[in-house]
């Protein structure tokens, strides 16, 4: 496999492909194309009566683009994990370049969860989050949502799905379909920076209620 750059990754993302690693120790990566693919309907996220009290609580606080690289090691901090070192510094420098983004959750001024992703014209493309809290990565994933839903994104990539992502109302779609959004997601623009500041807890719950 020839060896990664920054712009090589961007266009990988443009064609519907992005790179893993067996493990934290193996510097191979190789290309994953899932047959059937995981999204987050913008329009589906459920925010439940549990989260939404979490987040009226204020026991967190939440930010954006403020901690990416630690946020990162959040995510690869953990018994198996995909993220290994070359991966690591290509997000660092999509980062640096405005492409790559994170969301920070922070209790007592600790870093206790959160989520990365890549994005390209209207599409997002969700890489990781972690939480060492509870909640804390729901928290998360519902900041996230509003801001792409604000920002003018159209699709939420989560690659694949689990239990975690399905409750909060990912669903699996073809390759096909998934190639689909994404090739209508990249000729549209979208912005995920230009926000003057974070979102008070129940204007995130209430432009939620209004789409879901």
């Amino acid at each position: 496999m020839q060896e990664l750059s920054a712009e090589l990754l961007l266009s990988a993302y443009a064609q519907g492909v992005f790179p893993m690693s067996e493990s934290r120790d193996d510097p191979a990566l190789f290309w994953v194309d899932p047959k059937m693919r995981g999204v987050l309907p913008l329009d589906g996220f459920r925010i439940s009566r549990s989260l939404a009290k979490t987040l009226r609580r204020g026991t967190f606080e939440v930010s954006f683009d403020t901690a990416f690289t630690e946020v990162v090691q959040g995510c690869a901090d953990r018994d198996e994990t995909w993220i290994n070192d070359t991966i690591f510094d290509l997000y660092t420098t999509l980062h640096a370049q405005g492409h790559a983004h994170s969301v920070e959750v922070w209790q007592d001024s600790v870093l206790v969860g959160g989520a990365y992703g890549v994005a390209l014209g209207a599409a997002f493309f969700g890489e990781s989050m972690f939480s060492h809290a509870t909640d804390a990565s729901k928290v998360a994933l519902a900041y996230l949502v509003d801001r792409l839903r604000t920002g003018g994104f159209t699709l939420c990539d989560t690659q694949f799905i689990t239990e975690h992502l399905a409750s909060l109302g990912a669903v699996e779609i073809t390759r096909a379909a998934y190639h689909a959004q994404l090739a209508n997601a990249l000729t549209h623009p979208a912005s995920f920076s230009s926000f003057d500041k974070v979102p008070p807890a129940q204007d995130v719950i209430q432009r939620n209620a209004q789409t879901s």
